[in-house]
């Protein structure tokens, strides 16, 4: 599909865009995503490197719009930068230390970006978008987006302006929204023309447009903040709510209390004479064969005699090996023989603590 206009959605749990504000011990970001950062995530979908410019300035022409569908909200992170820093004390010394900083996030926050452009870069750019080469971002290495950034269903189009293009896709609301909000906020660039030859006198000034990354350096543009009224007789209509993810009801817990559960692990010990499978000591406790949460059942033949200490080495052994709903086989001489060696390693380390703690007592006294 061909068009003029690329829409994408930035969207994740954590976005931070940079602004030339932001000194390097606090990190500010901006209320929506900077022109800048969205270069440098279009420049990394199409694999192209920082240090070319001439590759990505061609981007510094589209034009830009950002519909603020969910502001989300600010949240602030606390960072140690550098173990072994040289650090400048209040008396003028030099020390090693680490220098602290903070950077603000904006938390669970949703936008909708149209750039507008020469047809044959929009197409390119869509399918860059579609298939990145690189890892994209929103803003720092440490906000991915949680969908794609191909907007559903409208990622190209044809449209005369930005203000069109961003009325044309509907807002859709969040199941956990108490009331659909009355109006959104956009930024939208501004360029002179023969009837509006310079800035209205509201217009912001965003240092956002890069001329070089390294070192960075970036020149103004003006954005122009406009609101959308939302609804039926709006500037945007208002699509389906997005459904939240309900998870499965969690099963639950097994209640080992009960009488007739006692009665079964009863039962299987007696089957088992009171042996453990692997070690062949005195039984004290029973196992699952099958995780409850995989589909095993509460009855005997689900169930199998351990002693305690092979019981503690099968589940540090599983667990260690991330065997996930995979259980070890007691028939199986290897893991037979791996459980033998875990449990004797375990008799070892319980007689050191015991020492240790009974020689740590007697020195306190």
């Amino acid at each position: 599909m061909d068009g003029n206009t690329l829409f994408l959605r930035l969207e994740g749990p954590m976005q931070s865009w940079g602004v030339q504000e932001s000194k390097f011990v606090v990190r500010r970001t901006a209320e929506a995503p900077t022109k800048s950062g969205v270069i440098g995530m279009l420049s990394a979908a199409m694999g192209i490197s920082r240090f070319d410019v001439k590759q990505w300035l061609p981007f510094t022409k589209l034009k830009m719009g950002v519909r603020i569908d969910r502001p989300g909200i600010r949240w602030w992170d606390y960072h140690t930068v550098g173990a072994k820093m040289k650090m400048r004390t209040a008396e003028g010394k030099s020390k090693e230390g680490a220098m602290l900083t903070r950077r603000e996030y904006l938390c669970d926050a949703s936008f909708l970006v149209a750039l507008q452009g020469d047809a044959g870069l929009i197409g390119e750019l869509e399918c860059a978008v579609r298939n990145p080469k690189w890892v994209l971002y929103l803003g720092r290495k440490c906000c991915p987006p949680s969908r794609p950034i191909a907007e559903l269903g409208h990622t190209i189009g044809y449209f005369d302006n930005l203000d069109t293009a961003l009325r044309s896709i509907a807002w859709q609301p969040r199941l956990d929204m108490a009331e659909c909000q009355d109006s959104i906020d956009c930024l939208l660039d501004w360029q002179p023309s023969a009837d509006q030859p310079e800035a209205p006198p509201d217009a912001l000034i965003w240092y956002d447009v890069p001329d070089s990354f390294e070192p960075p350096s970036h020149h103004p543009r003006f954005v122009i903040r406009k609101s959308l009224s939302v609804g039926k007789d709006g500037d945007i209509c208002v699509g389906t709510p997005l459904q939240k993810n309900t998870p499965n009801p969690l099963r639950p817990r097994a209640d080992y209390t009960n009488s007739q559960y006692r009665e079964r692990r009863e039962e299987r010990l007696q089957l088992d004479h009171r042996l453990c499978v692997f070690c062949k000591s005195p039984a004290t406790t029973v196992q699952h064969i099958t995780y409850r949460h995989a589909g095993g059942d509460e009855t005997v033949d689900d169930l199998r005699s351990l002693c305690r200490l092979c019981h503690d080495a099968v589940t540090m052994i599983e667990y260690g090996l991330g065997m996930g709903l995979d259980r070890i086989n007691p028939e199986d001489r290897y893991w037979r023989n791996r459980i033998i060696q875990k449990r004797n390693k375990i008799i070892e380390f319980r007689s050191l603590e015991t020492r240790r703690r009974r020689f740590a007592a007697e020195e306190v006294e």
